[in-house]
């Protein structure tokens, strides 16, 4: 067997930043979960609906890899990717830096990996691989899968060629700390002035605060857009607190973020925006145990109530934003 030595599995939440702290503990660098999201300008918001999908979806963080992207630029790391439609080639891309000794991140369709608990199609899941032998791969994923986990390699290929929406053609990645190790407190206002930039100027409706009044105007229809109201939303509550997002959809992770940011800048305008994400995440998880009892109920006035909630969200989120903008002034 082949194996990457001194890898560091931390039980982390969300798959990409599970793999970037694995990735960068490999290169001395150990930052912690909410920071790592934070620094990548992770958070953001989409309502996402279209006539092939079954039922809405609501996203709480910025496209899969755009949150590493930002990470790798914003800290002055050599982010090396590789995408290819040959099989062979995508695993000799995975195997050499394996075998030099350096993980490797991956993006594949999580549907097809034999240990993963929750079976949906989600072509943005991102692991990082530190090991290899004759039949299987060995992997680090999220703290719910079980850190170091194992799959065959039969599988793996599966799910690394899988096509769908938010599939990459067989991508993997390293990163490099090309020169002295970054210091996170020169980067916190660029990273959460990005965020907000973003998020209150969305280029279309259904992104930023723009996105979650959508959401409350029509999440109170959703009793129409379902023929089993238990399954469909029951799986965009679960997918809300515990699917790969720490909770409050992506929330938590943003509140804690700021919370250490006010601990390295001493700025109201940052303590402000922490208590305002910290009072928003409440009311998202006060949301997700809505859609949750309107599934369960059959009641429509769980998901008015949602709706209420999420307007209240909108504004309180959009607030933040302002003056967390604020800070690059």
């Amino acid at each position: 067997m082949t194996r990457v030595r001194g890898v560091v599995a931390r039980g982390a939440r969300h798959c990409e930043t599970n793999t970037l702290g694995v990735l960068l503990r490999h290169e001395g660098i150990d930052l912690s979960e909410p920071m790592l999201f934070g620094l990548g300008s992770g958070l953001s918001f989409l309502y996402w609906d279209s006539r092939n999908m079954g039922f809405p979806f609501l996203g709480g963080r910025v496209k899969p890899f755009e949150l590493t992207r930002n990470l790798a630029t914003r800290l002055g790391l050599e982010l090396a990717v590789k995408e290819t439609t040959s099989p062979r080639r995508a695993w000799e891309n995975v195997t050499a830096p394996i075998d030099a000794g350096r993980p490797v991140g991956l993006q594949l369709d999580s549907y097809h990996l034999e240990y993963f608990t929750a079976k949906v199609h989600f072509g943005g899941h991102i692991v990082a691989m530190c090991g290899y032998d004759d039949h299987d791969a060995h992997l680090v994923d999220t703290g719910r899968q079980g850190e170091p986990v194992s799959t065959s390699r039969v599988s793996l290929a599966r799910a690394r060629a899988a096509r769908g929406p938010m599939t990459a053609r067989h991508r993997s990645f390293t990163l490099t700390v090309a020169g002295k190790p970054p210091r996170p407190r020169e980067h916190v206002v660029p990273a959460i002035t990005a965020c907000a930039a973003a998020f209150l100027d969305p280029p279309i409706a259904n992104l930023g605060y723009r996105g979650i009044e959508k959401a409350a105007r029509l999440v109170p229809t959703w009793f129409q857009r379902t023929d089993d109201p238990r399954r469909d939303l029951s799986q965009v509550a679960f997918l809300m607190e515990e699917g790969g997002t720490g909770g409050a959809l992506f929330r938590n992770l943003y509140r804690d973020f700021l919370a250490e940011c006010a601990e390295l800048l001493d700025d109201s305008r940052l303590r402000t925006g922490h208590g305002l994400y910290a009072e928003a995440a409440s009311l998202w998880t006060e949301v997700a145990a809505l859609i949750a009892r309107a599934g369960g109920t059959g009641d429509a006035r769980c998901l008015e109530e949602a709706g209420t909630v999420l307007r209240d969200v909108s504004r309180l989120e959009r607030e933040a934003m302002r003056t967390l903008r604020r800070l690059g002034e």
